[in-house]
C-alpha cells in the first residue's frame, strides 16, 4: 500500500497539558508518513510554550483571535501539505495503529469522502462513544449514535457506510476539501462537522465508519461538560443545522417539534434546577436566528 502524507490537525485553547498528552500518544503512531499541526486559538502565551518546548517537530499556528472549531481547523488546512487531512481533538489519545486502516480505506475506495474511527471514552472499561451514526433526529436535532455507552467487545470492528462522522476524529482527502470547501465557520462550535458531512455527501461522496481504527476521547475537556457556552452553541446550532439541511415536511415537522417540545422541555429542566444562566444561554442561542444577517442561513439560500 502507498503511504501518502497525512496531516494531523488539532486545536488548542487554553489546554496545553491536554494537548501535550495527545501529542505524546501520537509519538507512538506506527504509520510512517505524517505531520502534526497544532492551531492555537488565541490562548495566553504560557499555554503555548510547553507544546513548543516538548514537541519541537510539531508545527504550531497561532491565531490572534479565537476562530472556533471550524475556523481553527481551516487555518490548519491552509498550511497542511498532506494528501489526507486527519482532524483530531486535542482531548484524545490514539491507538498506535489507528492511521493505517483510515488511509487504506481512502486508498481503496474513491467514493469515500469522509471517515471516522471507533471512538471510546477515555479511561473507561472500553465504553463506546461512537461506532457510526444513524443521522440527526429530525425532531430533536440530536445525533443518533451507534454503539453509544456499549462495552466494546469487538461487535463494531467492521467498517461500513454511516450517516455522519464524528468531529473528535475524522479524515478527509485534501482533494475533496478543495472541491467541496472548508468547514462552515458560522457554527463556531458544535455541529460544524455534521454540516460539513452533509456538504460532502451532497457532492456525491459517502461517509464511512472504520472499526479497525481506535481513538480514545476525554469528551468536552476544553469547553466543560454542561457549560453555559456549550448550552448556547448547542441550541443555536441544532436549529441552524435543521435550517441548513432539511427541506419540506421534514424541515417543518423538525422545526416545530424542536421549538415547541424539545426546547420547552429543556427550559423546564433548567427552571427546576434554578439554572437561570443556562436558560438565558438557550434563549440567546435561539434569538441569534432572528438577527437580520442570520435569517437566510439555509443552505439553499446561502
Amino acid at each position: 500500500m502507498r503511504e501518502p502524507l497525512v496531516s494531523i490537525i488539532s486545536i488548542n485553547y487554553k489546554q496545553a497539558r491536554v494537548t501535550c498528552e495527545m501529542l505524546t500518544s501520537l509519538q507512538h503512531v506506527t504509520y510512517p508518513n505524517f505531520e502534526v499541526i497544532v492551531v492555537d486559538n488565541a490562548s495566553p502565551m504560557e499555554e503555548v510554550n510547553p507544546i513548543a518546548e516538548q514537541f519541537p517537530t510539531v508545527r504550531i499556528i497561532r491565531s490572534h483571535e479565537n476562530l472556533g472549531f471550524a475556523g481553527g481547523n481551516n487555518l490548519g488546512i491552509a498550511v497542511a501539505k498532506g494528501e489526507y487531512i486527519l482532524f483530531l481533538n486535542n482531548d484524545t489519545e490514539v491507538a498506535p495503529n489507528f492511521l493505517e486502516p483510515l488511509v487504506a480505506l481512502f486508498e481503496s475506495n474513491q467514493a469515500i469522502g469522509i471517515a471516522s474511527p471507533k471512538i471510546l471514552f477515555h479511561n473507561t472499561d472500553k465504553l463506546i462513544q461512537y461506532a457510526g451514526c444513524a443521522g440527526i433526529n429530525p425532531w430533536t436535532g440530536r445525533s443518533v449514535t451507534v454503539g453509544l455507552m456499549e462495552e466494546d467487545e469487538g461487535q463494531y470492528n467492521l467498517s461500513y457506510n454511516t450517516a455522519l462522522a464524528h468531529g473528535a476524529a475524522m479524515m478527509v482527502p485534501m482533494k475533496i476539501i478543495q472541491q467541496v470547501g472548508m468547514m462552515p465557520e458560522l457554527y463556531f462550535l458544535y455541529y460544524e462537522e455534521l454540516d460539513w458531512c452533509e456538504m460532502i455527501k451532497r457532492a456525491g461522496y459517502r461517509c464511512h465508519y472504520v472499526g479497525e481504527s481506535t481513538v480514545y476521547h476525554k469528551e468536552s475537556v476544553s469547553v466543560g461538560k454542561g457549560s453555559v457556552m456549550r448550552t448556547y452553541y448547542m441550541y443555536r446550532n441544532r436549529l441552524l443545522y435543521i435550517r441548513r439541511n432539511s427541506t419540506g415536511v421534514r424541515f417543518w415537522s423538525g422545526l416545530l417539534f424542536f421549538l415547541f417540545v424539545a426546547v420547552p422541555k429543556q427550559l423546564l429542566v433548567f427552571a427546576l434546577r434554578f439554572e437561570q444562566e443556562y436558560m438565558h444561554a438557550l434563549w440567546r442561542g435561539l434569538r441569534w436566528h432572528l438577527q437580520p444577517r442570520n435569517i437566510h442561513q439555509n443552505h439553499f439560500l446561502s
